[in-house]
């Protein structure tokens, strides 16, 4: 199979949109790329002290110039942050250059898989969980423009999970050949 565009993973913290995308890449013998990872490697510094030092503003800023500059790139699965597709502008960039797949899940899920991680900067507040499901709440209906969903489930597999996104991507013409 070979990808025409790349692949844009969207969802909330703790969906698997590192994990399965990097399986998903693997399966389509595609780099893949992490925006998060590029904007610290071009900050030379975390996403934690970037929201520190600089604020939310401007890290989206940069989010947005890296994830402009990966979809002008060869065809990949990309992995962007959470927060990355709530900005009408990357949703533009990404419809125009790539194909948008939000990894479905829901609140518990999300909450077991971050909750005893200290990198998640929005969660790093009096009461976390609560935190999470005001921007679960926030962002649902956003990601619900992506054009497909895959539903992320506690007891599949990475590699299970990047086959169910695998065949949700094969559904589209305009994204696989072969």
């Amino acid at each position: 199979m070979r990808l025409k565009k790349s692949v844009v993973m969207v969802g909330m913290m703790g969906a698997g949109k590192t994990a399965i995308g990097t399986q998903l890449a693997k399966l389509l013998s595609v780099p893949f790329i992490d925006s998060d990872d590029e904007i610290v490697l071009a900050a030379n510094r975390s996403i934690a002290e970037i929201f520190e030092r600089d604020g939310e503003p401007f890290f989206r800023q940069k989010e947005s110039q890296v994830i402009g500059r990966l979809l002008e790139g060869p065809s990949a699965v990309l992995s962007t942050g959470g927060g990355a597709f709530m900005s009408e502008h990357n949703r533009a960039m990404i419809a125009q250059k790539g194909v948008s797949v939000w990894l479905r899940a829901d609140l518990d899920l999300l909450w077991n898989r971050v909750r005893h991680k200290n990198t998640r900067p929005l969660l790093r507040t009096a009461n976390p969980r609560a935190t999470l499901k005001e921007i679960y709440d926030k962002r649902v209906p956003v990601y619900a423009l992506a054009d497909l969903a895959v539903d992320a489930e506690a007891d599949l597999s990475i590699d299970d999970m990047a086959r169910r996104v695998l065949g949700a991507l094969s559904t589209r013409a305009d994204v696989l050949e072969g």
